[in-house]
């Protein structure tokens, strides 16, 4: 595992790679920040250099609202519902919204809150886009990295063109 520090307009960011592809991406002292990465050890392989520096370059393009250059292979660490949730959340299409409910749906889930336990615990931020995720009516609701920053980064993509 290889991780590095991200200065974005919003704070730091921690990225952590393994094997070749993005396991985190968190804003510093987010709640969950970091989870996950307990017990592994850090290694200076290439591929995950790599990776990271992929990680740097989309970060750099989202935040000076440039096109977008492929992301690096994600491989975020979480329970099979988990996963399927995260996916769900890489299918909102940059500058849009969904609501946690309309995803449940979407899922043939009944629980919005299981699905918003689950956005709630992505552990790549921005990349896997649970700031597009909101709550009933539009309403401002649950983000990890707190609600300041899913104002701007919703602010920020309906300004903006990938």
């Amino acid at each position: 595992m290889q991780t590095a520090i991200y200065a974005s307009p919003l704070g730091e960011l921690l990225l952590a790679a393994e094997d070749g592809g993005l396991i985190g991406l968190w804003f510093r002292g987010q709640k969950y920040e970091g989870a996950g990465l307990e017990g592994l050890r850090a290694a200076r392989r290439e591929e995950d250099r790599q990776v990271l520096r992929q990680a740097e370059a989309w970060l750099d393009a989202y935040f000076a609202r440039q096109a977008l250059p492929a992301p690096p292979p994600l491989r975020p660490r979480g329970t099979a519902f988990q996963q399927r949730v995260w996916a769900a959340l890489g299918q909102i299409p940059y500058g849009q919204t969904c609501s946690y409910g309309q995803l449940a749906a979407a899922l043939g889930v009944r629980s919005a809150r299981a699905v918003g336990g689950a956005v709630g615990r992505n552990p790549i931020a921005l990349l896997i886009p649970c700031h597009r995720c909101l709550g009933a009516g539009g309403a401002l609701t649950g983000y990890a990295g707190g609600l300041e920053r899913k104002a701007w980064l919703l602010r920020h993509e309906v300004h903006t063109k990938p």
